[in-house]
């Protein structure tokens, strides 16, 4: 009977009497010192004239403000880090803007370089007419004084004259003389010559 007793408590996992000690051992270890740690506070709260129960509250109502000043903190890295992205993209937009005023100021300054070009070439342009109006005037003078001379010669001696010239000269300075000189002149020349003069002069007539 005691034999068939003890093969039970085995195949049941164990003796009551190890299943005892684990939880002596747990009440030394443990429980006991957290008590008496729990009992020294006490008494040393009661000595201080600490009230624990709001110290309790106290610590309670610091750990959400503890959370807060956390997420306070973390709002403040994202701002700093917002503010940072907007300096960035506002010292690009500077960049940005300062090529821009570079690219316009290096076509002001081409502008300007085209205008004094063509001021110099208009001003040469102004030169280039005046010149050929003094010379004109100075061979309106010339002719002037060309007609004014074969209006001073003798009749004999301005005929050959003429006929060695070109065609062109010639009509042109009989043409310019006063009829009671040119006539005497053609006089003077030899028939062919005087009718082709005569010729000439009546087609430019005519022309005009």
């Amino acid at each position: 009977m005691a034999k068939r007793k003890k093969e039970t408590t085995e195949l049941s996992g164990g003796s009551p009497e190890k299943k005892t000690g684990i939880f002596q051992v747990l009440l030394l270890w443990f429980i006991i010192p957290l008590l008496f740690a729990a009992a020294v506070v006490l008494i040393i709260a009661k000595f201080a004239d600490v009230n624990v129960f709001d110290k309790a509250k106290e610590w309670s109502a610091q750990i959400p403000l503890i959370s807060k000043n956390a997420e306070n903190e973390e709002e403040a890295a994202d701002g700093d880090q917002l503010l940072e992205d907007r300096v960035v993209s506002l010292q690009a937009e500077i960049q940005e803007k300062e090529a821009q005023l570079f690219s316009l100021q290096e076509d002001l300054d081409k502008s300007e370089a085209e205008k004094e070009q063509l001021l110099a070439e208009q001003e040469k342009l102004l030169d280039e007419i005046a010149a050929l109006v003094r010379e004109k005037d100075d061979t309106k003078r010339s002719f002037k004084e060309v007609v004014s001379t074969f209006e001073k010669m003798s009749a004999k001696a301005a005929a050959p004259v003429i006929t060695k010239m070109s065609d062109a000269e010639a009509i042109r300075i009989l043409t310019s003389l006063k009829p009671d000189i040119l006539a005497p002149i053609l006089e003077k020349m030899e028939p062919a010559d005087a009718a082709k003069y005569t010729s000439m002069m009546t087609d430019s007539t005519m022309a005009e």
